[in-house]
């Protein structure tokens, strides 16, 4: 389940919450996380590693679906209280998509610092470099989806999951759920032969 950052009102962090059931994550264009000077949690725990030995041991190098988690830092903007409601993590999401868009123009290290704190309750996905190019998670495919779709590539992001079955939703029960809402459904293969003839 997707949508654009600035658009995210509580109701969408509800419906997510509920409907969709995973976590509720911010995907971020590269340039945008770059002029941020937002790393890789996993580089964050490599710098740390040798303060805190359970960094090293527990290293994801043994992801079964990827070589990388595109996880960065979790955030919540300066003006929420705890930062897990509906309303706190709306207003996280919608700033943080405000501040995306003036950060395809050039650095925002400073601004980002004034805006967020961390640890939050947002967390941050920096796509891959070269996006579908390079990596074919979901962080890329909705990067690559707001490209496609001329909007900012600050996207809310939420994995659908089965309650019955435990495991992620089924393509056809999230295309059933999405024809019931009047809501666009769209497979990964869609969006990169998309993007690729873009």
């Amino acid at each position: 389940m997707v949508i654009t950052a600035e658009s995210v009102g509580p109701k969408h962090v509800a419906t997510m919450r509920r409907d969709a059931g995973g976590l509720i994550c911010v995907a971020l264009h590269p340039k945008i996380a770059d002029n941020f000077c937002l790393p890789y949690l996993t580089e964050v725990y490599e710098k740390a590693s040798s303060h805190f030995n359970v960094l090293l041991s527990t290293h994801p190098d043994d992801l079964p679906y990827d070589e990388r988690s595109a996880f960065s830092l979790a955030v919540n903007h300066r003006r929420t209280f705890t930062g897990i409601t509906d309303i706190d993590r709306a207003l996280t999401i919608r700033e943080l998509g405000k501040l995306g868009v003036k950060a395809l123009n050039g650095p925002m290290v400073g601004e980002f610092g004034r805006n967020f704190r961390s640890p939050g309750h947002v967390p941050l996905l920096r796509a891959a470099d070269g996006l579908l190019a390079e990596r074919r998670g979901h962080t890329e495919l909705v990067v690559a989806l707001a490209e496609l779709a001329g909007v900012a590539p600050v996207i809310a992001v939420c994995e659908m999951l089965d309650a019955e079955t435990g495991k992620a939703l089924s393509l056809g029960a999230a295309s059933a759920y999405a024809g019931e809402r009047s809501l666009p459904c769209l497979s990964g293969e869609e969006i990169m032969r998309a993007y690729g003839g873009k």
